[in-house]
Order: structure tokens, then sequence, then C-alpha cells
């Protein structure tokens, strides 16, 4: 039995890799330097989890997965180069854990964990029984990752310290590209390269489907090959191979739709009633369908599946109402993604006071799409805005969060550093009828837990 170590494995990549390992037979056991849900789900699965890194820690393994956020420093690292213990990226390391599987892989700016958690819910339900890796937790499943005993290998593919490159999908999605990860991508040109890249990774056989409603996934379909087949998804106009189309609010506070298709001029309209809302998971919905669709499962169960999909885990994540005050959790942390959430937000509870509380995810981000966060926030009622997550990255000289915050396109926000602030100032001034938005990549998420807490009594 081959041992895995991770360091780091408290991310929700590493942690997903390790539970399919565990799952798989193998020896598992990994370090981070603060507890979390998902190292502890690692160790209730078998593993050994330690909390900080030391160099006896990496003893007894035979290859060693580190995290993008790992310094070269970091004394596993050194201790493992030492013992010659080779030393692996994820992209690296996939490779080795995909073999012999049929691989789907969803990339993107926005929409991947739940268009990854859509497939890997349709192909367990509908008895594919799939291994797959997603970067949240599929609430239907209960989980991030599993090895499936089925032929298909569902992914996340993480753009991320270039993860996705690690990947030979047969399929592959791109819902958008939009310039993120400015630490790593220092351009959009540099951004939209590693996507090129990864599409020139799918199998010489592969079906590439793209999102019709964003144009830098559409540059792709220059990257096609003789005997590679195209997929294109979108809302109702000429040269969508699958069409949302008549969108309405359904009773269940989410968004139903039918779903045509140009391949098959036959087929009579399928119609998704999603229980989530937002024209956003309607397009990560039809990117599902068309995967699902192309690999010959039946439509009308496919449809049934995902009407009944509740969502990933910090995506839109209704905590639930204390008090008449609506709690909602989202990772939104790119100015499109806070601008869809809220959108969705305020299509769906068109009658609430929306507060919505964002906490800025790295000092790059900040600094290079500056102008797009200062227009983001319009359809929220109030904004509350935390200092910066920093992340892996050190701040930056003359960097101000307030002067930032102060140049946002919004008649009520203001700056509150934090969490604790936020906390005090939201316990007195919500109302019964209020909606409170936390947007977070970071340790935001507490505040959510501080007010159930208070506002349950």
């Amino acid at each position: 039995m081959k041992h895995i170590h991770f360091i780091g494995i408290g991310g929700t990549g590493l942690s997903a890799i390790a539970k399919v390992l565990l799952e798989q037979g193998y020896k598992v056991s990994g370090s981070d330097l603060t507890p979390s849900s998902l190292a502890e789900a690692v160790e209730m699965a078998g593993g050994t989890i330690y909390l900080g890194h030391q160099a006896e820690n990496i003893d007894g393994a035979d290859i060693v997965v580190r995290s993008s956020a790992v310094p070269d420093q970091n004394e596993e690292i050194q201790a493992a180069l030492v013992a010659q213990v080779p030393v692996l990226r994820r992209a690296e390391f996939l490779g080795r854990l995909m073999e012999g599987k049929e691989v789907t892989a969803i990339a993107g700016s926005h929409g991947k964990t739940t268009t990854t958690s859509m497939i890997a819910w349709i192909l367990s339900k509908l008895d594919r029984e799939p291994s797959f890796i997603v970067g949240g937790v599929v609430a239907n499943l209960n989980t991030n990752a599993r090895s499936g005993e089925g032929f298909d290998f569902v992914i996340e593919a993480d753009e991320y310290d270039y993860m996705f490159l690690g990947l030979s999908p047969i399929r592959a999605v791109i819902t958008n590209i939009e310039h993120d990860h400015p630490d790593m991508f220092p351009t959009a040109e540099s951004f939209q390269d590693a996507f090129r890249e990864f599409v020139n990774r799918l199998k010489p056989d592969g079906t590439l489907f793209l999102c019709a409603e964003d144009s830098g996934a559409m540059q792709m379909k220059d990257e096609i090959k003789p005997g590679q087949q195209l997929v294109v998804y979108g809302f109702q106009a000429p040269g969508r191979d699958y069409l949302a189309r008549n969108l309405q609010i359904n009773i269940n506070a989410g968004i139903k739709f039918e779903v045509v298709t140009n391949i098959d001029q036959d087929c009579d309209p399928v119609e998704i009633s999603l229980q989530i809302p937002g024209k956003h998971n309607v397009l990560n919905a039809l990117a599902a369908f068309a995967v699902a669709d192309q690999m010959g499962l039946p439509r009308v169960e496919v449809s049934r599946v995902l009407s009944d999909f509740q969502g990933s885990e910090r995506r839109f994540d209704i905590r639930g109402e204390y008090q008449g005050i609506l709690i909602i959790d989202d990772y939104a942390h790119h100015p499109t993604e806070i601008n869809a959430t809220i959108s969705a937000a305020r299509s769906t509870y068109p009658d609430r006071r929306i507060w919505v509380v964002w906490q800025p995810h790295t000092y790059t981000r900040i600094q290079t799409l500056e102008s797009a966060f200062k227009e983001a926030f319009s359809g929220a009622d109030r904004v509350i805005v935390l200092d910066v997550y920093a992340a892996r990255e050190e701040k930056p000289e003359n960097f101000s969060m307030p002067d930032i915050v102060e140049g946002i396109n919004h008649p009520e926000v203001i700056f509150v550093p934090e969490r604790e602030g936020v906390f005090d100032y939201l316990m007195n001034v919500l109302e019964a009828g209020d909606l409170v938005l936390v947007l977070s990549a970071g340790d935001a998420i507490e505040i959510n837990d501080q007010l159930e807490k208070a506002l349950s009594h």
C-alpha cells in the first residue's frame, strides 16, 4: 500500500484528492497550519492529520503532494527532498489518480463548482457510480469527493497553479473565461493562454463544451482539432446546440426553464425547475444537461435529477431565517460573481432589504480589478466592506482599502475592517425582512455563524 502525504490538506483541492485515495485503499496523511472541516473529514475517512508542519510528518511517505500556497522552504518539503521522496503539485499528481478513467473536466472563471456538482449528482443518481472531485461539498451527496466503481471521473478543473494542465479529458466544459488570479496570471492574455493549453489537453476524439454567452469561452472554439467535437450552449440565439428559454421564477424561489436542442430536431423541449436561483445557474445547469445528453443519458431523467439538485456548499447557501432575517453565504470574490449573486438575491427576494457583506480576497485581485469591483454592488441596498483577506500575499506599499471603498459606486457603503465590528454593527441595524448576503473566500463565514447563534435566542 502506497503512503501519500499532503502538505496543506485543509484546502478544497488536496482534501478531495485525499478522500478519493483513501477510498481506493491508499494510506493517507496530511498537515495544515489550522484546523478545518475539510481536514476533519479526511481524518474521519481514515487519514492521519497533523496540526502544524514538521519534518517528521512525512515519515514513511512514498509521495508528497503540496498545496500551491505552501512555500518551497516548508519543513516538510525540505525533509522530503533530503529523503529523496518525490514532491508533486496537484497538476503533476492528478494523472496518476485518474488512470483508466474517462475524465470530464469543468473549467472556467466562475460557475465551475456548481456545474461540476451538477454533473456528479446526475451521474451518481443515474447509477453511473462516478468518481468525482469538486471544489465544494455537493449538498445532495454530502461530500466533495468520491472514488466510484464506474468508468467516469468528473473533476473541477482549477486554473490556479495550472492544475488543469494535469488533466487529459474526453469532455471539457468551459463556463467562461474572465481574468482572475493576477498573482499567477499578470495579464488577461496570460490567463487566456492557460485555457488554450487546457483545451489542447483534450483527447483527440474529445468534446469541448463552450458557453455562448461568454466571449472569452467562445474564443476557444478556434482550438478545436479535426476529430474533436464542439458543443455550444446558451440562451436562445442562432448557433447554440443547447438552448435555455422561457426562464421564470418557480415556487421554490429557484428558476425554471425549457431546454431545447438543435442537435436532435425531433427532440421535444424538456423542463428543468431548479431549486437554486439566478440566470448564471441556468447556464450551469444547461452545461450539465448537455454533458449528460452527449453521454447518452435519458433527457427526461436528467431534467428530473437536475430539478432535485440542492446546490453546493458556499454557493448561494441559504443558512436559514432567524427572527425574520434571512442569512445567505456565498463564495463570490470576483466582481462578476458578486454582481451575479446579488442579482440572484434581488430577483428571488425582491421585497427584502439586501445587506451585502464583502470580504475582499487578495491584494493583487483588488488592485487589478479595482474598477470592476467599484461597479459590482449596485443591486444591494446596503454594503459593508471588510479589510482584505490576504491569503498568500503581503500587503503592498501605499495600499489603502478605505480609499477603494470610498470609490465604490454605491450610496450606502461603509468600511468595517474587522469581523467582530461587522457583527456588532449588523446586530444594531438588522430588522425583520432583511437579507444578509456574506460574500467571502476567506474567514468572514464566521459572521454567519455569529449571526445565527445570536438571532437564534
